[in-house]
C-alpha cells in the first residue's frame, strides 16, 4: 500500500471510532465535527483511500 498522508490517517481515525459500516453522510457529518472539514473534503481523501486499498465505499456504506 501507499504511503498515507496525514489527512488519510486522520480520515481512518474516525472511521477506526465508529461500529463500521458507517453511511458516507454520517462520516461527512462527523468530519465536520471533529476535524472540521468541509462536505467535499471527506469524500475527496476517502476516494484516495478506496484507491490505495485503505477503506471501501460501497453503495455509500464506508468501512475501513
Amino acid at each position: 500500500m501507499d504511503k498515507l498522508f496525514d489527512s488519510e490517517f486522520r480520515l481512518l481515525e474516525v472511521l477506526w471510532d465508529v461500529e463500521p459500516p458507517i453511511n458516507s453522510t454520517q462520516l461527512v457529518a462527523l468530519c465536520k465535527e471533529r476535524l472540521d472539514w468541509n462536505k467535499s473534503t471527506p469524500y475527496t481523501v476517502l476516494r484516495k483511500l478506496c484507491q490505495k486499498g485503505a477503506a471501501k465505499n460501497e453503495n455509500a456504506q464506508v468501512t475501513p
